[in-house]
């Protein structure tokens, strides 16, 4: 009987991990918890390099046609957060974003995917910057997988509007969280 109940708890621990839904999933490579000069915006008052992390995903569910990827400050003092980046558009057979692909100059995105207007003004990464003394803000980067290949915007797009467009057209979001602060 023991044999009996030990071999049927293993079946059922191995046919549960078989089955296991898999969960689509953002990492870095490049970006652990704490943002770095690396990341830091250069520009406002900060000196970083603005490299835009490694980002990659996987898992992503089934019917994905693109995915977008955010990068925002909801902790920065201007009563509305603060886009840092936007990027979509991205083919459904990418699923990483190498460091440094934020700068729009590098060309090291896919053709036709498109990195529109942040907050900063400029089109591309721009990295964090918060006020001097302001504490530590959270940087969330999200990576969405979409049901439409093209979004429809341009480069010009601000924000907002990339956002509602995101949000009709999301099936599933992975999100990281990178903090950053400047001293006095």
């Amino acid at each position: 009987m023991k044999k009996i109940n030990l071999i049927i708890c293993l079946f059922l621990m191995l046919s549960s991990t078989l089955y296991a839904q898999k969960t689509f999933t953002l990492s870095s490579s490049t970006l652990g918890g704490q943002a770095t000069k690396n990341e830091e915006f250069n520009g406002f008052g900060c000196t970083g390099k603005n490299e835009s992390p490694e980002l990659s995903w996987k898992n992503a569910p089934k019917g994905t046609k693109s995915f977008a990827i955010t990068m925002y400050d909801p902790d920065a003092p201007t009563g509305s957060g603060w886009w840092h980046w936007l990027v979509f558009d991205i083919p459904a057979n990418v699923n990483e974003l190498k460091s440094g692909a934020g700068n729009v100059k590098a060309n090291l995105l896919p053709k036709g995917v498109i990195q529109s207007v942040t907050d900063y003004g400029t089109k591309g990464y721009g990295g964090p910057c918060p006020p001097p003394g302001h504490g530590l803000h959270q940087y969330i980067i999200t990576v969405y997988a979409l049901k439409t290949d093209k979004l429809g915007l341009t480069a010009d797009t601000n924000p907002a509007v990339v956002g509602y467009y995101l949000g009709s057209n999301t099936l599933a979001k992975a999100t990281i969280v990178a903090y950053y602060e400047r001293k006095k």
